[in-house]
């Protein structure tokens, strides 16, 4: 099944996007803000944070880093308004960063003085690595301006990981640590399934060696269960756990009720069709469910 599920993978974008919807429902909140709001208050009531997404990335227009850059303030005033326990995360390319350096920066900018002045937490989000040395530029300029609620994220899969940090700790960043979705060559990335485990525990232990704040982003239970090892007996500012909308729901709940703090990664947007695609590509059991949704309404009964 594994390799039904693995071939699936590489035809996914013709899958026809009802059937993808249809099972990636679960892993995202809505088309529009008024979703995520619902999304979020639900989570808040079970004892769970959340850190909202605008979905939309590689954007090719100005305009349209200026819209996801509004719909931002939007999210953000709504969070105030409703008294959500949660912060927002932004991609940069969303912002424009292939597109204009300057409006990029400018559109990020804004985005965290408004989040600032509603006492909203801002993360700024890592894509491919084609990006990373100016996502960590651009975070170390607004470190350099005196922006203290801002944060990054980190991906073990990526060799370069444990330098970053050593590079970055003086400043003693908050820091999302996750293994990293994106292919990479194996030049820049560890490949090995058990390596990259090794690193994103390398990587743990670097952060909290280094005083950082740390947001345990897996759901991978051996690397939950490391993490968990490692922050027994801190308070509960020094880290957080976090997971994705809709996956392992109930390890979510168990891992709050025992008075760990989890936040919950909350997508929300029109752009739900490429955030889907990332997803059932990361994870080959849901993409293989998807042909097999598709083939059951080609072949009736089967």
């Amino acid at each position: 099944m594994r390799l039904f599920d693995r071939a699936v993978v590489r035809v996914l974008p013709a899958v026809p996007r009802a059937v993808v919807r249809r099972v990636a429902a679960p892993y995202i909140a809505g088309p529009t803000l008024d979703d995520a709001r619902r999304v979020v208050a639900d989570l808040n009531a079970e004892g769970m944070l959340a850190t909202v997404d605008v979905l939309g990335e590689e954007v090719s227009r100005p305009e349209e880093a200026e819209a996801i850059a509004g719909a931002y303030h939007d999210a953000l005033r709504a969070i105030q308004e409703d008294g959500l326990a949660a912060n927002v995360s932004v991609k940069l390319t969303a912002l424009g960063l292939k597109v204009d350096e300057a409006l990029c920066r400018s559109l990020t900018g804004r985005v965290l003085s408004d989040a600032e002045a509603r006492g909203i937490f801002v993360r700024i989000d890592m894509e491919d690595s084609s990006t990373t040395g100016e996502t960590l530029e651009l975070y170390r300029s607004l470190r350099g301006e005196g922006h203290e609620g801002v944060g990054v994220v980190l991906q073990a899969a990526l060799r370069r990981t444990l330098e970053d940090i050593e590079a970055l700790a003086p400043l003693r960043p908050s820091v999302r640590l996750c293994k990293g979705i994106y292919l990479e060559p194996s030049s820049i990335a560890f490949q090995e399934f058990e390596v990259i485990r090794k690193s994103f525990v390398a990587c743990l232990d670097a952060l909290l060696e280094a005083g950082c704040r740390v947001a345990v982003a897996t759901h991978d239970e051996w690397l939950l269960e490391r993490a968990l090892e490692r922050v027994d007996g801190l308070d509960d500012t020094a880290y957080e756990l976090q997971m994705l909308l809709g996956v392992r729901v109930e390890r979510a709940r168990e891992l709050a009720a025992a008075g760990h703090p989890l936040r919950i990664y909350v997508p929300y947007g029109r752009r739900w069709y490429e955030y889907s695609l990332r997803r059932l590509q990361e994870n080959p059991k849901v993409a293989g469910y998807v042909a097999r949704d598709l083939l059951g309404r080609i072949v009736p009964g089967r």
